[in-house]
């Protein structure tokens, strides 16, 4: 790897283990909180990384893409076990344990906007790194929690999405979830060729992914005095 590969991997991945650290825990503590200990017995409750990554999704798969210079960065770590039925009230406590992985990213997108007024301060050379490892950190955080709230199962908007529909449709939504991944794969990348070869905008997730992570990027900038 050259010494302009190795830059980019490491200004990427202290990001990418942070956001993906933090989501996978914020679930496991959530459930820990409204009842369901699942997590918290298996040492899902942590800030230690290395309980969260899964080494191919989390590092190889992403890494690759990136390296490759692919228009589609995708991974995933591995999941936070949650026993919904242990739960103090199931649907609603199933909505809020689905909403706190997505909700924390916003958190630290939030924190590394606010993380940019330190680097003036620094040295040059310093500064360019953090400045761009808080760059990614922001744009990482907000495209993982918009991608996650697609309201497709297993993603934390699928899981949401079941928590809100009446029962009947709950269940029938709820049977997705051992295909979805397969789904959401097929989507991330059928859908984008597609649109290149037919000259229509099919690719949905695309769309969601860009209209829902600028309008929180915006208002983070607002909030965060970096507009």
């Amino acid at each position: 790897m050259s010494n302009q590969g190795i830059y980019l991997f490491t200004t990427w991945a202290i990001p990418v283990i942070i956001a993906i650290t933090f989501h996978e825990a914020a679930h496991g503590f959530a459930a820990h909180r409204l009842g369901d200990d699942t997590a918290w017995r298996l040492g899902r409750v942590t800030l230690n990384p290395i309980r969260h990554i899964d080494p191919f999704g989390t590092i190889l798969l992403p890494g690759m893409l990136l390296l490759t210079g692919s228009p589609i960065l995708f991974g995933y770590a591995k999941p936070v076990p949650v026993k919904f039925s242990a739960l103090q009230h199931p649907r609603r406590d199933m909505i809020l344990v689905a909403a706190a992985g997505p909700a924390i990213n916003v958190v630290l997108a939030i924190a590394a906007g606010l993380a940019f007024h330190i680097v003036p301060f620094l040295p040059d050379t310093a500064a360019q790194w953090l400045a761009e490892n808080l760059r990614n950190a922001l744009l990482l955080n907000v495209m993982l929690a918009v991608f996650n709230l697609f309201p497709l199962p297993p993603l934390d908007g699928g899981r949401i999405l079941v928590g809100l529909l009446p029962r009947p449709a709950a269940i029938a939504v709820s049977r997705i979830e051992p295909y979805g991944l397969f789904i959401l794969i097929g989507l991330l990348i059928l859908l984008p060729l597609l649109s290149t070869q037919f000259g229509v905008d099919v690719d949905v997730i695309g769309r969601w992914l860009s209209i829902g992570s600028r309008a929180i990027i915006k208002a983070i900038i607002v909030i965060t005095g970096n507009g």
